[in-house]
């Protein structure tokens, strides 16, 4: 399973980079890489996507991203031998799961710090394992619609 390899690889991208953010800007703390759209701002985020939280939430979305990353890792493995691009899908996902559910685990919320600005419109601050799980998410989309569909459309010839 080669695109493990990959996962591994976001991972270890998405610890490091929150590593060196923690050690080397204080909470809230912003610095200017491009003027007027890109921004290194260090928030935390101890819910979900785009700030969603409740009482109990992090003992909640840490239990659901367990169990997320358990049935990630199954469909995975169960497609070992698919198509390439879902299982790229799959691999980005799982990544973005892991790395923000080891924030969780170690931290009890997640470090945020890419920041962009376009257009007068704020985006919400996200991270390395965020962007994973949302080009998983759009590689998956694309192979249900076009891929997926397609190969069940052909009939085997008996």
């Amino acid at each position: 399973m080669t695109v493990l390899i990959l996962t591994v690889f976001i991972v270890i991208l998405d610890q490091v980079t929150k590593y060196l953010l923690r050690s080397s800007m204080s909470l809230h703390e912003s610095r200017t890489i491009i003027e007027n759209f890109f921004n290194f701002t260090y928030v935390t985020n101890d819910g979900m996507a785009f700030g969603i939280n409740f009482p109990g939430g992090l003992y909640i979305f840490s239990g659901v991203s367990i169990i997320m990353t358990i049935i990630i890792f199954w469909y995975l493995w169960r497609e070992r031998w698919g198509s390439l691009l879902l299982r790229t899908a799959l691999a980005f996902i799982l990544a973005g799961a892991v790395g923000n559910l080891i924030d969780r685990i170690l931290y009890g919320e997640v470090a945020d710090f890419l920041d962009f600005s376009f257009w007068g419109y704020h985006w919400y601050i996200f991270n390395i394992a965020d962007s994973s799980v949302t080009i998983g998410m759009i590689l998956f989309i694309i192979y249900s619609i076009f891929i997926n569909t397609s190969e069940k459309s052909v009939k085997p010839v008996i």
